[in-house]
Formats: structure tokens, C-alpha cells, sequence
């Protein structure tokens, strides 16, 4: 069966506009994917039409302040905002909904339902995420973020170019295309990233990664169905910090993916997928 996605929009805290994608049936179990900082829906590759044709609802959302969603009127871009974004999101649905998180959207995720009255997810995919995280994998993430922030990129084989310097494990596309969606043409021409630069500038930042014994209670919490699925040359999540998680939750399943960074989805699409799949069949079983 050939699936379309069609643009959905929610209301998120504060009232912030956001948008997204969604494949499938809506009257089929949902699934919401919740990309990493500083990327947007089109992070997941084939992911969210993939769990389509197995018979899941998919929304891919692109977090506030990334993407084609609303930037923060006051520049909020504390985790508490994106946790209740996903929690608002999550009650449209007309059952509790699986929440595939990477990164922050991972951390977002994790916190929603450990710290919601009502705990909005009825399974949780953290992909490369842990309550503690490589201070150095972390720093590299934000100085690249950083980068050209301002004067933005000439063409988009300036930023394919600035994307391979930072992950040279990947081979650089010839087909520069996919790269525009994450990119914003300004009246000057220049390329800028597609969010918002106080989500790096501001104060009001998701400092979550900082605190880790928050993430460690949160954890500790999860009676859902888990899986953590973690890329094995991420340079974010140690496989020290997965077996801490594993330790914390010893219900979850754990998914270690080769030749995978901390964009495990970009990385491995299809090995990434196939694990998410086989999660949710098993969930749904359940």
C-alpha cells in the first residue's frame, strides 16, 4: 500500500504552533517521532512511511523553534517546554501513542512521562540518548550548531561540505536536494539552518544533559514498554551509559547499531528502522 504524508499542525505550550508530518491511517495505533536538536522531521529518513505500511500511524513533528514550527515568542527552549509540547501532542491522538525520541527529543520524551500527572506514552524508543552523556560528544554538537550561525552558508555545497567536515564517517550526497530541507534561504540569498538561533544563543536553553540525576529519576520511573537504541560509534551515549540505563530499567530492550553515530537514523535508516519496527510489532502483540 502507497502512503502520503500530509502536513498536521498542534497546539504546544504557550500556545506555540507546531507542525509535522503524518503518514498513515490516523484509526491505526500512533506512533510520534521526536527528532534531535537542531534537526527537523525529515531527520528520520524513511522511518515514519516505513512504520506506515506496518500498519502504524506516524507523525513525524518538527520540535519548536526547528523546522516549519513556531519559534518560541520569549525564546523558551527549556526542556520543560518541549516535554510539555509532546505531552500536549500526545493527547490528540486517540489512544496513548508510542514516542520515538533522539536526542532531545529523547530527553523531552523521557521526562513527559516521568513527570506528567498522567504519563502520555504507552512505549518509549530513546534513540542514543542516557541520563549521562559525553560532556566532549556534547560540546562538538553545539560548536557545530554554532557554526555560521550568523553569516550562514554561500550555497548548499558550502553547508554539504561544513555536514561532512562534522561527520566524515558519512559519504558527503551528490544529490544536495534532502539538504535544503534543513536549510532556510534568507533575503540575502545565504543558507541559514532551519531553527531558531536562540535555541544555541539564548539563555532559556534545554539544559537536561546538565542533569543527569533528574534523567536518572526519570528512568528509574519508566513501567512502560522501553527500547534504547544506540548507535556504536556515538560519541554522546557510551555503551557505559547504556548499561547505566539498562541497569535503571531493566525491562528495556537495547539495540546497538554498527557503523552508526549519534545520528542513528541518518546513519543506518534501514537497520534503525527494522529495530523500531520489530519493538512495535512486539508492543502492539503485547
Amino acid at each position: 500500500m502507497k502512503h502520503e504524508a500530509k502536513i498536521v499542525q498542534y497546539t504546544g505550550h504557550e500556545g506555540v504552533t507546531l507542525s509535522g508530518e503524518a503518514w498513515g491511517d490516523e484509526n491505526d495505533p500512533p506512533v510520534l517521532l521526536l527528532h534531535g536538536g537542531g534537526q527537523t522531521r525529515f531527520a528520520w529518513g524513511g522511518t515514519a512511511r516505513a512504520l506506515a505500511e506496518a500498519g502504524w500511524y506516524a507523525v513525524s513533528l518538527d520540535l519548536r523553534g526547528h523546522g516549519d514550527s513556531e519559534w518560541a515568542p520569549e525564546g523558551n527552549y527549556e526542556i520543560a517546554a518541549f516535554a510539555e509540547d509532546a505531552v500536549l501532542v500526545a493527547r490528540t491522538f486517540r489512544r496513548k501513542p508510542v514516542v520515538v525520541g533522539a536526542s532531545l527529543g529523547g530527553i523531552a520524551s523521557l521526562v513527559a512521562q516521568a513527570e506528567s500527572s498522567e504519563p502520555p506514552f504507552a512505549a518509549i524508543v530513546l534513540v542514543d540518548i542516557a541520563p549521562r552523556m559525553e560532556p566532549e560528544g556534547v560540546q562538538r554538537i553545539i560548536a557545530f550548531m554554532g557554526n555560521q550561525l550568523e553569516h550562514g552558508f554561500a550555497s548548499l555545497e558550502e553547508a554539504a561540505d561544513a555536514i561532512a567536515a562534522y561527520m566524515p564517517h558519512r559519504p558527503r550526497p551528490k544529490d544536495l536536494s534532502g539538504l535544503r530541507k534543513n536549510l532556510r534561504q534568507g533575503p540575502d540569498g545565504r543558507y541559514r539552518w532551519h531553527w531558531d538561533p536562540r535555541f544555541v544563543l539564548g539563555k532559556r536553553l534545554p539544559a537536561a544533559s546538565q542533569d543527569p540525576d533528574r534523567l536518572v529519576r526519570a528512568s528509574r520511573s519508566l513501567a512502560v514498554p522501553t527500547m534504547l537504541v544506540r548507535g556504536r560509534m556515538s560519541d554522546i551515549c557510551s555503551e557505559e551509559a547504556a548499561r547505566e540505563f539498562l541497569e535503571l530499567v531493566p525491562h528495556a530492550e537495547y539495540v546497538d547499531v554498527a557503523n552508526a553515530s549519534h545520528m542513528v537514523a541518518g546513519d543506518r535508516n534501514d537497520a534503525f528502522t527494522h529495530a523500531v519496527v520489530e519493538f512495535l510489532n512486539g508492543v502492539l502483540r503485547g
